[in-house]
């Protein structure tokens, strides 16, 4: 960072990544388990903050929408886990779908989708 900014410059870190979803609880649980993260304060009026409990990961909202999914917006997450085919598995169970799995010798490069649509709505 340069050390002749104006006075004025702040830092800007990420508070949240938010996803609008039409199937809020299903999301809800989806994303809990998943994340091993729990809500920041109950749920209300559709809207709830996920937060890790280590304290070490972003936090994620939940925005209940009735828009619908976006056609040419997909926001994604990169998740990294120590045991990477396991996390598969589980999240597999949660109710994620394969969409391209690993290239051969790979476990890094592989797409889950989740919802009951096949959307991240």
């Amino acid at each position: 960072m340069e050390d002749n900014l104006p006075g004025d410059v702040r830092e800007i870190w990420v508070g949240s990544i938010v996803i609008d979803c039409t199937n809020f609880g299903e999301m809800l649980v989806f994303w809990s388990e998943a994340l091993h993260y729990s809500p920041r304060d109950p749920p209300k009026s559709g809207w709830v903050v996920l937060r890790d409990p280590k304290g070490l990961g972003p936090n994620v909202g939940l925005n209940e929408t009735r828009e619908g999914p976006p056609n040419d917006y997909r926001p994604h997450m990169d998740l990294y886990a120590s045991d990477p085919l396991a996390e598969v598995q589980r999240l597999v169970k949660l109710g994620a779908k394969m969409v391209r799995p690993p290239e051969e010798g790979q476990t890094s490069s592989l797409l889950l989708t989740r919802t009951a649509t096949s959307s991240m709505s």
